[in-house]
């Protein structure tokens, strides 16, 4: 039997740079939200584990030594004690690198994938999905959450008001590393992130602009729809996202975007 797993796109819908930690993470406060759409995982039984890639984003996978899906399985298998492989097909829907959570979003969905497949407790992968990364915890829950910490401390929010939302994601296609991204923040604490997270703001926005400036075309291109309510970088970029008042609306700004960017069309979950 084949399983499928849907990976969404993680959006940051805001983003509060609190202060830098001792071991060198930085202590955040942001709201996580889904698309409907993202990367897709499947697999079946298998005596290894084993990837294989699809779509028009698995070439940049492609010899990668460090995979997060791979290691997600790898530490699941360890965790529960699990003889059996699997085998997996990732379809690379999102741009690599781009502040969607493509690679946690695929490392939790792994997990939630192999949790069915070998029939497993889910605590197992609770347990694994704090170490492969900051975001794959909130990942792994697919769900509108308030995260602090570095991300990883999650609190669950009604999302009455955002779900169903029409969001286009855009991408210059310029792939940005989260980690230099962090290295240019310039470490002022501009205060917390309230319950109106329509006024807040990402702190790592200046930052990524530095390293990618068709971060800020991108966003002035966006706030220029007709429909648009709001506009942001998401994560540490070089993604976008705009939000439409209707479906109509996106559908609009979607046909309008510049052939040279990659982009999306979705709905909040």
């Amino acid at each position: 039997m084949r399983y499928s797993e849907p990976a969404p796109a993680k959006v940051n819908l805001a983003l509060h740079v609190r202060g830098r930690r001792a071991d060198g993470r930085h202590n955040l406060e942001t709201l996580f939200a889904f698309c409907v759409d993202g990367d897709r995982l499947s697999a079946e039984a298998s005596d290894e584990i084993s990837l294989d890639l699809g779509g028009p984003f698995a070439t940049a996978l492609r010899g990668e030594q460090d995979n997060l899906v791979l290691r997600a399985a790898r530490d699941l298998q360890r965790a529960a004690g699990v003889e059996q492989g699997a085998a997996l097909h990732l379809q690379k829907n999102l741009p690599v690198a781009s502040g969607l959570g493509g690679g946690s979003a695929d490392a939790a969905a792994a997990l939630r994938l192999l949790t069915r497949l070998w029939k497993i407790d889910p605590d197992h992968a609770a347990a694994v999905a704090p170490d492969l990364g900051a975001d794959v915890p909130a990942c792994l829950l697919s769900m509108t959450a308030r995260g602090e910490g570095v991300g990883d401390q999650l609190r669950p929010v009604d999302a009455a008001d955002i779900s169903g939302t029409p969001i286009l994601l855009v991408n210059p296609l310029e792939p940005l590393s989260t980690a230099k991204v962090f290295a240019r923040w310039d470490g002022e604490d501009r205060g917390p992130l309230g319950e109106d997270w329509r006024s807040g703001r990402n702190d790592l926005e200046p930052a990524a602009l530095a390293e990618v400036p068709a971060i800020g075309v991108i966003l002035d291109w966006m706030r220029d729809q007709p429909g648009v309510t709001l506009a942001r970088m998401s994560g540490s970029g070089a993604s976008c996202f705009a939000l439409f008042d209707t479906e109509t609306a996106l559908e609009r700004g979607a046909s309008a975007c510049p052939d040279k960017w990659w982009h999306m069309a979705s709905f909040l979950r």
